[in-house]
């Protein structure tokens, strides 16, 4: 086959071997959050130590259950805190392209963790409904209300990064979570305190299990998606073979494959029949820059094949 191999990504070009470079800029590449991983870190160890004494002290499933996954969510800022490190250092001769795919082990890491720790948290609830014991409510309303805040803060620390990342989504769905379950814990402790309702404490952590699992598991499933190296779902396949087909001089096109390097950048390969020639860099480099703006696709390899009469073994459609 006579191919010519090209490759252009965000402004760069690669024709015949050399390497022209334009300002290669990945606008998707992973921000550096790791002051507010350390403040997050840092204000929920001292928060899980003080739940835990005072969870201890007062008796009270519900507030030991928010120690536990403040707990659990200090491993996990530090393994998503990790893993945005990770993604930031350059690729090496073995991993061509650097250890960005860290970030979203660490994304499916967490969802998964969360998931365990809620159904450790939900089975010591139910053993609570059928011998419930006095806890010590405006010790609990404290605790949990001093929780909001520090939960809130840190929720907060990554709700910028937490849209168009999943692993920081990960650690803003964690601490957005703990701040719902402290919300809970106060209402509990104020109606037990009101009118001595025990079954109200398990029921309440039930509740709020429930309503983090609902919101953890998008997380998982796109973390399991993009770990499978699944088209991201805010990208349309059709469209990106659309613009490419649209692309002047472009007969046919096959082999296309889009997948995710990271939680934030994205990669594309494809071959491009083109019977009039190679069309040159600038084909390739307004190609890249077009698929950058309209799909946040960082990172794109395309092959030019000129002679339609000889069969590409990857264009049938079932062939990887």
């Amino acid at each position: 086959m006579n191919h010519q191999h090209s490759h252009a990504g965000g402004g760069e070009g690669i024709s015949h071997h050399d390497h022209d470079h334009h300002g290669h800029g990945h606008s998707h590449a992973p921000a550096n959050f790791g002051k507010a991983f350390a403040v997050g870190i840092a204000l929920n160890i001292g928060f899980v130590v003080i739940e835990a004494i005072y969870g201890f002290l007062s008796n009270s499933v519900a507030l030991l259950a928010d120690a536990g996954h403040n707990l659990s969510d200090v491993l996990s800022l530090a393994i998503a805190w990790a893993a945005s490190e990770l993604a930031r250092r350059p690729p090496s001769e073995r991993y061509t392209y650097g250890l960005r795919a860290s970030s979203i082990l660490a994304a499916m890491f967490n969802a998964l963790f969360l998931l365990l720790t809620v159904g450790a948290i939900s089975w010591e609830a139910i053993q609570r409904f059928s011998s419930p014991e006095p806890i010590a409510g405006k010790t609990v309303m404290v605790v949990a209300a001093i929780g909001i805040v520090i939960n809130g803060v840190t929720a907060w620390l990554f709700a910028s990064g937490s849209k168009n990342d999943i692993n920081l989504r990960g650690a803003f769905l964690h601490m957005a979570a703990d701040a719902l379950v402290s919300v809970g814990v106060v209402v509990a402790g104020l109606v037990i305190f009101l009118t001595g309702w025990l079954w109200l404490d398990p029921l309440v952590s039930l509740v709020i299990n429930a309503i983090i699992v609902v919101g953890t598991w998008s997380l998982l499933r796109d973390s399991i998606g993009m770990s499978m190296a699944a088209v991201p779902a805010y990208i349309d396949p059709g469209a990106v073979r659309a613009f490419l087909q649209a692309r002047p001089g472009v007969s046919s096109l096959h082999d296309l494959h889009i997948w995710p390097m990271s939680t934030t950048e994205i990669a594309l390969t494809c071959h491009l029949v083109m019977k009039d020639g190679h069309p040159g860099d600038a084909f390739l480099h307004q190609t890249a820059a077009g698929l950058a703006r309209d799909f946040r696709i960082d990172h794109t390899t395309i092959q030019i094949e000129i002679d339609q009469n000889v069969a590409c073994a990857l264009a049938p459609d079932n062939v990887v």
